[in-house]
């Protein structure tokens, strides 16, 4: 049971690497390895309780990603939200800043996408290829890398594979990355994520919206077929979202939509919801030799700008093209020569969204009088200044 390419983890980064390799045709034998993996396709249908609690706001250039491995034309259009503006502003004043996708002469900022029906556009292009084995099993353990140059991968049927590079893309409490001793750096965000999806009063008209609370951000994001879904996610204390999941469905929708200011009138159904602590994950090495980490197995990242999925298909494409590379040369692809490489190109930029991410965070959750001032005023003149806006879109957008 030998493998160039053992992948733990067959959530939508681990699929995707997987069939950005295969698709490359470069003869590699490579394992897919999940207990959990399905091929049973997400249910259909238009109603409050049919989409997704799980979405992700995809850019353009995980959209660009997804076509190369044939994985976009699998999502289906009735599926697909494309959101051409974006509106966000301060609770704690009037400082606000409108992103447009005609200032950028693009259709659209993005798409807002049910993260079942990513995972099964890239399985279904996965398994057109045929060139994987999955593997529905557990892994047991890891041992160290023999001096053939293999890993060895224990299944908890007592299945032996031996890879010459073992991916980790098995999620933020990854256990590859505990048994190759990798460690993080990590902290909480004092935050939990509420998400369900609600009906409101007024059409969300392509549009997602982010309110910046002193407690955490509130964004409510288009769903497709109906204009007036859309998918929250809502950022608050641990405290205060115990206590809004204790409400009655009447009593949350009218305290979302105070929470919201009823900028898109009253909320008037919403789904079964979902409620997850927020923490920020960083491994302070993406690789050990014959070991490597990818998506939320490498890092984790606040909600706040939908980046989380990006930058793990970002992962996804860069890792597929070190591996690729190496191999085309004879290279050892599990070497810290290949790995090393392609964390100097991931690390930077996921540390940079990172903090980014954090800075909003903290200026938005600042209560000093002088601070809002700052705060709105900034805003406002962010806005008006159509050249710095587009040039932090695009970046936004992986377009820069």
């Amino acid at each position: 049971m030998q493998y160039d390419v053992v992948i733990v983890g067959a959530g939508m980064v681990g699929q995707a690497i997987a069939t950005a390799l295969v698709a490359a045709d470069a003869g590699l034998r490579i394992a897919l390895v999940d207990p959990g993996y399905c091929e049973q396709p997400p249910a259909a249908g238009s109603g409050i309780d049919a989409f997704d609690l799980r979405v992700s706001a995809l850019t353009a250039k995980s959209q660009a990603f997804l076509t190369r491995i044939g994985a976009w034309p699998h999502i289906p259009a009735e599926r697909l939200a494309p959101y051409r503006r974006m509106q966000v502003w301060d609770a704690e004043g009037t400082g606000s800043v409108t992103f447009d996708a005609a200032d950028l002469h693009v259709p659209a900022l993005g798409h807002i996408v049910e993260n079942r029906h990513t995972l099964w556009a890239i399985q279904q292009s996965l398994t057109g290829y045929g060139a994987v084995d999955i593997i529905a099993e557990r892994v047991r353990y890891l041992d160290n890398r023999d001096s053939a140059g293999f890993t060895p991968v224990a299944l908890e049927n007592g299945t032996l594979l031996q890879a010459k590079l073992v991916i980790g893309a098995d999620g933020a409490m990854s256990r590859v990355r505990q048994w190759a001793g990798l460690p993080t750096r990590e902290w909480d965000y004092g935050h939990d994520a509420i998400v369900a999806t609600v009906r409101c009063e007024q059409p969300l008209a392509a549009t997602a919206w982010q309110r910046f609370r002193p407690q955490g951000p509130l964004a409510f994001l288009p769903l497709p077929q109906d204009p007036h879904l859309a998918s929250i996610v809502w950022s608050t204390s641990a405290q205060e979202a115990e206590q809004l999941l204790a409400l009655s469905t009447e009593a949350f929708n009218q305290a979302l939509t105070e929470a919201f200011e009823g900028r898109l009138g009253a909320v008037v159904e919403s789904s079964a919801k979902a409620c997850f602590p927020l923490r920020q994950r960083h491994a302070r090495d993406y690789w050990c030799e014959g070991v490597v980490l990818a998506g939320d197995a490498a890092h984790t990242i606040h909600p706040l700008a939908g980046q989380g999925v990006n930058l793990g298909f970002r992962d996804a494409e860069t890792l597929a093209q070190e591996i690729l590379r190496a191999h085309s040369k004879g290279l050892d692809i599990g070497s810290a020569l290949v790995l090393a490489r392609y964390q100097r190109r991931r690390q930077a930029d996921n540390l940079s969204t990172m903090a980014v991410m954090e800075g909003f965070k903290q200026l938005f959750a600042a209560d000093q009088p002088l601070l809002r001032w700052l705060r709105n005023e900034g805003m406002r003149l962010f806005d008006r200044l159509l050249p710095v806006k587009q040039h932090v879109v695009l970046k936004a957008m992986g377009l820069d």
